[in-house]
């Protein structure tokens, strides 16, 4: 075999090499974090629809239904909160008070789950922010990460240090 020949073959397997591993490794970069939401009562699909919102939005965290979870969703009659115990880990409650005032379901659950992901409460009272909570207006129907707050999930889940508290209720009202 000729030496351009051997030259031209072994870019060609370098190249197929870097095709096939390449999706391979990046896939490990992405962190899947399971829910269970069969405790969510009527907020089970919302749920669903919240996490596919953040899937997304996000490339280095993906959220899937299934056990074991990593945080389960469940319903009760009091104010929407989370407990995040750690990235990705915790508890979501979906209190009925705020949809009762006339909250968005959506937006309330993605808030939520943005806890999970790392993300604190931050009051500015902008639609636009998905973390201002329920200092934006009850008109606010916005389910959306903000670029900042879709950012910041992807640099939590790259190993930064996640803003949020964890061990802690966070309940915005």
């Amino acid at each position: 075999m000729s030496r351009s020949l051997r030259h031209v073959l072994s870019v060609v397997l370098a190249l197929s090499f870097l095709l096939v591993t390449s999706p391979a490794q990046a896939a490990v970069l992405v962190r899947v974090v399971r829910y269970d939401a069969s405790r969510a009562a009527e907020f089970v699909s919302v749920v669903n629809q919240a996490a596919q919102v953040w899937n997304a939005n996000v490339v280095n965290v993906r959220l899937v239904q299934g056990t074991p979870a990593s945080f389960v969703v469940l319903a009760d009659n009091n104010w929407p909160r989370t407990l995040p115990t750690s990235l990705g880990r915790g508890t979501i409650w979906m209190g009925r008070q705020a949809v009762n005032q006339g909250y968005y379901p959506l937006r309330i659950a993605t808030h939520e789950i943005g806890h999970i992901l790392g993300l604190p409460d931050r009051r500015t009272g902008l639609c636009s922010d998905l973390m201002s909570g329920s200092s934006a207006p009850v008109s606010c129907t916005n389910a959306n990460p903000s670029t900042a707050e879709r950012a910041e999930v992807d640099r939590n889940f790259a190993g930064s240090a996640p803003a949020v508290e964890f061990g802690r209720v966070h309940e915005n009202r």
